[in-house]
C-alpha cells in the first residue's frame, strides 16, 4: 500500500509539475519580451521567478507546490 502511496504522488506531482510548467510557459510567451518563454521552457527554475514577475502567482505557486512534494515523495521513496 505504501509503494502505490508512493507511486501516485510521484505520479500526481510531476503531471502537476509538468503541466503548470507548459501554462507557464504559454503565459510567458503571450507577454513582452517572449524570449522569456524559450528560456524558462528549457532551464525550469526560471519559470516560476518569471511567472511571479508577470503577475501569474497562481501558476508559480502550484509550480512551487508540485516540486516541493515530487522531491518530499522522492525522499520518502528512496528510504
Amino acid at each position: 500500500m505504501r509503494d502505490v502511496l508512493l507511486i501516485v504522488g510521484l505520479v500526481g506531482a510531476f503531471a502537476a509539475l509538468s503541466t503548470v510548467h507548459v501554462a507557464i510557459v504559454f503565459g510567458l510567451a503571450q507577454k513582452e519580451p517572449r524570449w522569456r518563454a524559450a528560456v524558462a521552457f528549457v532551464v525550469p527554475p526560471l519559470a516560476p521567478y518569471w511567472a511571479l514577475r508577470s503577475g501569474m502567482v497562481v501558476r508559480a505557486g502550484i509550480w512551487i507546490a508540485s516540486v516541493v512534494v515530487y522531491a518530499a515523495t522522492l525522499a520518502v521513496a528512496a528510504i
